[in-house]
């Protein structure tokens, strides 16, 4: 199957595992809201759990449960991040922002809601063994967490505040926490399912998720706001240290394409299996939202 194709696949049973999650609760305006948060999106990091599970000769059904979870966590974060408090965004995936559609308490609820509810969906049996299922809590709470997401957001308040902008080693430190701590469990997901050796697609994850980073920094100078779904120029106008605001435009992007050459080299060991995750791997330099 095209990687198109297939992204498109998992998005669709992924949103289906969202909602058959979601079915049958109280209809309160933070149940609304949060299945309102949980539209769109391209399902990126779900698609890394179910491909990472196929590499490892296991059907995609086993862990869409992982990938359900994944997706909700990054809806939280988006909820959160779009909060007067943090980013203070307005509009997201082409939509209002939660706290707009709705009002900033129950976005924060929301949020909280989607977070406990990607914890809830690593209970699923269909994961596989006890064992399995805590290795990919532990994993989902490390990325997402204090040394991960959280950190990375912390970072980024933190820089806002500061007289000085910041260096290219703190911005890479920053956006791992931020932008890639979560990328590199999704990817990692199905090696933890498989019990296998996670070393190959570590490597993968982290090249891939920096470049992530430095895609969405192009996309904020020279990206298409119809097509990104959000407002763009928002980093330039404050003053950030951005990927493109320290390398140059074409250093930026050269960086990115070096990082995807990395990341395809990581998966060597698996051959011609990998060829959707390499795919996977240059659609990130390459997408316009």
């Amino acid at each position: 199957m095209r990687f198109p194709d297939r992204l498109a696949a998992d998005a669709n049973a992924i949103q289906h595992r969202l909602t058959a999650a979601l079915d049958g609760r109280a209809d309160e305006p933070v149940l609304h809201a949060m299945r309102y948060a949980l539209n769109g999106g391209k399902r990126l990091r779900g698609f890394l759990v179910l491909e990472s599970t196929r590499l490892h000769d296991l059907p995609a059904e086993t862990a869409l449960a992982a990938a359900a979870a994944v997706e909700a966590l990054h809806a939280y974060s988006l909820v959160h991040d779009d909060l007067p408090c943090m980013d203070d965004d307005d509009l997201r995936r082409g939509q209002p922002t939660v706290h707009k559609a709705w009002d900033e308490a129950t976005a924060v609820l929301a949020g909280d809601a989607l977070q406990t509810l990607a914890f809830e969906l690593l209970c699923d049996p269909a994961l596989g063994s006890a064992e399995v299922r805590i290795g990919l809590v532990h994993g989902l709470a490390k990325a997402s967490g204090a040394e991960g997401m959280v950190l990375g957001q912390a970072l980024d308040m933190a820089a806002e505040m500061s007289p000085t902008p910041l260096d290219l080693d703190q911005v890479i430190r920053l956006q791992a926490g931020k932008t890639g701590a979560l990328i590199q469990f999704s990817a990692e997901a199905g090696a933890i399912i498989a019990g296998a050796d996670r070393k190959p697609l570590q490597g993968y994850a982290r090249a891939l998720g920096l470049a992530f980073q430095i895609a969405d920094d192009i996309l904020d100078v020279k990206g298409d706001p119809a097509k990104a779904g959000k407002r763009l120029g928002k980093d330039e106008a404050a003053g950030k240290a951005t990927f493109v605001s320290l390398l140059g435009l074409q250093g930026a992007e050269a960086r990115a394409a070096e990082l995807i050459a990395q990341a395809e080299a990581c998966l060597s060991p698996y051959g011609a299996k990998a060829a959707t995750l390499i795919a996977a791997a240059r659609f990130v330099i390459a997408r316009e939202s």
